[in-house]
């Protein structure tokens, strides 16, 4: 299981690849759980971090507008990242969350990329898609994988809205479809554990990671990630 670390900019990228990340996962909180960052912070992250780690880029809590979605893709593609996150907040349908990810695969081919459709756990709070209902919709439009998340970031984590036996049988589905399974959400040192279990592929962390400092703001923890990274190793 790999573990990948959301970062907001180049220091914090350098400080989870010296953690020994396996993935350096570019956002921007300030936009939403998958806000999208700049183009020059993607260009910056993927130069320094070069072949050590993967990176991966958020396009953002998107709405339905599939045309927006793909040149927003395109960019992020056009930085050298490994992984594209499509965060399918807008669609209300597999068949809308289908046309979401068929046209960003469209628009990455030849690239490097892979398409990663994100889904939230607390979807029923905004009227999105059932991320447990998507292996066959995000195989079936060309996808690589499926990160499930959550989108209000409070204490309540993955494990709250989305029990341990909904989660095995998505990820067995998920690979069955040959998918990448992400799993996030408020997760910590204690679900290490039942994630591996469950067989995801990769588990994705930020809050837990995170110190508080000044004005209430999260700043990545050096060591607090080299612990997690640790916990997460012992599973190998």
């Amino acid at each position: 299981m790999r573990v990948l670390i959301s970062v907001t900019n180049l220091k914090e990228a350098i400080d989870a690849l010296s953690a020994d990340a396996d993935i350096i996962d570019v956002k921007n909180p300030l936009e939403g759980a998958l806000g999208a960052n700049f183009p020059w912070v993607l260009i910056n992250v993927k130069k320094h971090v070069g072949e050590k780690a993967e990176v991966s880029a958020t396009l953002g809590d998107l709405p339905y507008l599939p045309g927006t979605t793909s040149l927003a893709a395109l960019g992020a593609a056009s930085c050298g990242v490994d992984y594209v996150k499509v965060g399918l907040f807008g669609p209300r349908s597999l068949r809308e969350a289908f046309r979401m990810v068929k046209v960003v695969s469209k628009s990455l081919k030849g690239y490097r990329s892979k398409v990663i459709a994100a889904g939230y756990a607390d979807y029923f709070k905004y009227g999105c898609v059932n991320p447990l209902k998507l292996p066959k919709c995000v195989a079936s439009a060309n996808g690589a994988g499926i990160l499930i998340d959550v989108k209000e970031k409070n204490e309540k984590s993955l494990f709250h809205y989305c029990s341990f036996d909904q989660l095995k049988k998505f990820v067995k589905e998920a690979h069955d479809y040959g998918l990448i399974v992400a799993l996030a959400g408020h997760l910590g040192g204690n679900d290490v554990a039942k994630v591996y279990e469950l067989g995801a592929d990769i588990i994705g962390v930020r809050r837990s990671v995170c110190k508080m400092v000044d004005n209430g703001r999260l700043k990545l923890d050096r060591d607090l990630m080299k612990k997690f990274i640790e916990a997460v190793r012992r599973f190998k």
